[in-house]
């Protein structure tokens, strides 16, 4: 017994040295990331992205901990970019089309106007056929690191006068920015971009007619039940959204691989979530703007995919000939015509 005791001592002894490395090991994989948000705390996207960093936590026990903030905390929103390209914080929340200026690609892994009518096939066409890819080709220009995106349903239009066909729209003045600007330009609506703090009082002076201006319970929230009686939908300037997790390149490809998992599986799930949630919250919020008055709108779909067609020509002109935004735009093209939507 004795020896044996002296055996078993001798051996925690050796293995107290032998754990000593594995747990210096373990004390290096912790890894603290800063993110800043698209959107303010206390909006319903914002809980999502609590939800995303736990899920990453989770993920990995604990120790890939990212530290979120809400849109502007860390910078303003449109520094966002250039401060993660630099390495001022690891990762950030963005909507594409805000580069697409500089990247045209960007105008089309955003929102396609008219284009995909259901969420699921634009992100299929993200995971299924090659799209995770191209936007990760596109951001790689930039030194970041396109992680994926959270992908969810349409934006309506909110109008001051009634309109019931997109011919309706033609000789009105509309807030629309971006890709949508340029579309809806060709449709012959008098465009009008401006800041979405703005729009509110935009349409209660009549300075315009209608506007895009966010999703239906953040425009509730900001009271344009108030100022507009009429809700147009489906959203064909958006009628299907992608905000994207992006990473300052030289952090992300100094994760471990399992970290780099536990991001992607963090945002599928909570796209996922994300578009449940807006799918229920819809119903209600529009129950609350009927109870206010204003009358909801929907346009005939034979209208809809008629200015799909017509749309196309403009899509092609916002691609600025660039090789990299075609290639994009094609085969997005390519899937809508094999869905019958072309």
């Amino acid at each position: 017994m004795a020896v044996n005791r002296r055996g078993l001592l001798a051996g925690l002894v050796m293995g107290g040295v032998a754990l000593a490395a594995p747990v210096a090991a373990q004390a290096q994989d912790a890894v603290e990331w800063r993110m800043q948000a698209l959107w303010d705390a206390g909006t319903t996207p914002y809980e999502y992205e609590k939800k995303f960093v736990e899920r990453v936590s989770e993920l990995t026990d604990g120790k890939f901990d990212i530290k979120l903030f809400s849109a502007g905390q860390l910078v303003p929103a449109n520094q966002a970019f250039d401060a993660v390209r630099a390495g001022a914080f690891e990762m950030m929340k963005t909507f594409d089309g805000y580069e697409a200026g500089k990247i045209p690609a960007f105008a089309f892994t955003s929102t396609v106007p008219f284009g995909f009518p259901d969420s699921d096939q634009y992100e299929a066409w993200f995971y299924e056929l090659g799209g995770l890819d191209l936007a990760r080709e596109a951001y790689a220009k930039a030194g970041l690191f396109y992680i994926a995106p959270s992908v969810y349903g349409e934006e309506p239009i909110h109008s001051t006068v009634r309109m019931e066909t997109i011919a309706d729209m033609a000789g009105k003045k509309g807030r629309f920015v971006g890709l949508a600007s340029a579309v809806m330009g060709d449709m012959d609506v008098a465009v009008t971009p401006m800041a979405t703090g703005e729009v509110y009082t935009a349409l209660e002076k009549g300075l315009i007619d209608f506007a895009d201006r966010g999703d239906l319970t953040a425009n509730y929230e900001a009271g344009l039940a108030e100022v507009a009686k009429f809700i147009i939908l489906p959203g064909v300037h958006q009628p299907t959204t992608a905000t994207s997790y992006v990473a300052n390149q030289a952090a992300y490809a100094a994760l471990p691989d399992a970290y780099k998992a536990a991001l992607a599986v963090a945002a599928r799930e909570v796209s996922g979530a994300l578009r449940q949630h807006i799918l229920v919250q819809n119903v209600e919020v529009l129950e609350k703007y009927q109870d206010e008055g204003v009358e909801i709108i929907t346009l005939d779909p034979a209208d809809v995919a008629a200015n799909r067609q017509k749309a196309v020509e403009a899509w092609k002109k916002a691609t600025k000939d660039d090789d990299l935004a075609t290639r994009v735009l094609n085969s997005q093209v390519d899937f809508m015509t094999s869905l019958g939507l072309l």
